[in-house]
């Protein structure tokens, strides 16, 4: 029987869920209510800022924990092939929704700006190339004999270390836009692999904790090591943007090692308090298990609902920023539940064809 712990699961639902309310409210609230002086908006725009971090954070920790569980050798450990499809699939649907057309035509017969759109790089080609290297860096601890700890940190700090060379080089100038779309957010990209996939890579190193010590792991203990953790990274952040402001005139919200510092410090502490107020719980709500496993099916679905795609219109084409903030609200609150019966429903039909099968 596999060892699963609660608290990824309910983090997983927690992602997702604050991922769509993000997504929904930003495509209809109207401008008129995108007041900065407002501390209701303030908040909300912070917490929309910070889902990503928690998001991809969640995804390493996630899969290098089902990874590292096996207590296998890489060649033995079917997560191996199993992660390989997945970053595939996800690298594949991450290109199929912004595909600018239903067909397959040749790109010079569509639009200049629909080709930009196809090659930026969002958050599902960014985690399918992420467990590409997680995995990687899997296969480099075994080879090497490195605890799993150091070759994720070690990426980490490369992968931030990459942000700022990468990001000051015009890209397109050198290689094709498919691969300029991985390096820097000039190509158009919203998810670039630099700096994002250094909340991956810290994810991988959290997932490695957890499967090292799955059985006697105390999260109420470890809930005060991540708060340490996470307000440690915050106090960092605070001091590292006076360095930046001062010598390189950097804004913290701007771009560098600050910002990822802040994220990764909020992260830490959300996690934190999620550990500890589920720390007694010996099981969970079957639908928060359903949502936390749904996670690529809630995203897609949401996305093609407010996005639309090459087969359809998207709810921003016929209503983007026109609601008033309680019908916005109201709106998120709707696609939240219609994801849910969505994740609860496919669930159901999966359990009656394996029934009907046996």
């Amino acid at each position: 029987m596999k060892r699963r712990i609660i608290f990824l699961d309910i983090m997983r639902a927690i992602a997702v869920l604050m991922m769509i309310q993000g997504h929904t409210i930003d495509v209809l609230l109207n401008e008129e209510s995108r007041d900065l002086s407002s501390s209701i908006y303030l908040f909300w725009q912070f917490l929309r800022g910070m889902t990503a971090p928690l998001f991809l954070f969640i995804s390493g920790a996630v899969f290098t924990y089902l990874f590292l569980l096996q207590k296998k050798s890489f060649s033995e450990n079917p997560r191996v092939k199993k992660g390989i499809r997945r970053a595939a699939l996800l690298i594949f649907l991450g290109y199929l929704l912004r595909s600018p057309a239903n067909t397959i035509i040749p790109f010079h017969k569509v639009s200049e700006q629909s080709v930009i759109t196809f090659f930026a790089v969002d958050v599902l080609q960014l985690i399918g190339f992420g467990l590409i290297f997680i995995i990687a860096a899997c296969l480099i601890s075994e080879k090497l004999k490195i605890n799993n700890y150091i070759t994720f940190l070690i990426f980490a700090v490369i992968a931030m270390l990459l942000y700022p060379l990468c990001d000051n080089v015009n890209w397109l100038e050198y290689v094709h836009r498919f691969f300029a779309g991985y390096l820097y957010k000039g190509s158009g990209s919203n998810f670039p692999l630099f700096p994002w996939l250094v909340y991956m890579f810290t994810g991988a190193t959290f997932g490695t904790y957890l499967a090292k010590n799955s059985v006697k792991t105390n999260f109420k203990v470890n809930s005060f090591s991540l708060l340490s953790i996470g307000v440690s990274l915050v106090i960092l952040s605070y001091f590292g943007s006076f360095i930046e402001y001062k010598f390189l005139n950097i804004d913290l919200w701007e771009k560098y090692f600050s910002l990822i510092f802040y994220r990764l410090g909020f992260v830490f502490i959300f996690n934190a308090s999620v550990a500890y107020i589920t720390s007694g719980l010996k099981t969970i709500p079957n639908v928060i298990l359903i949502i936390g496993r749904s996670t690529l099916l809630i995203y897609v679905v949401h996305l093609i609902i407010l996005y639309g795609s090459a087969w359809n219109i998207g709810i921003n084409v016929l209503y983007s920023r026109t609601l008033e903030p309680l019908l916005a609200i109201a709106s998120a609150a709707a696609m939240l539940s219609l994801m849910i019966l969505l994740a609860l429903g496919v669930h159901y039909i999966k359990l009656k064809k394996k029934k009907f099968a046996t």
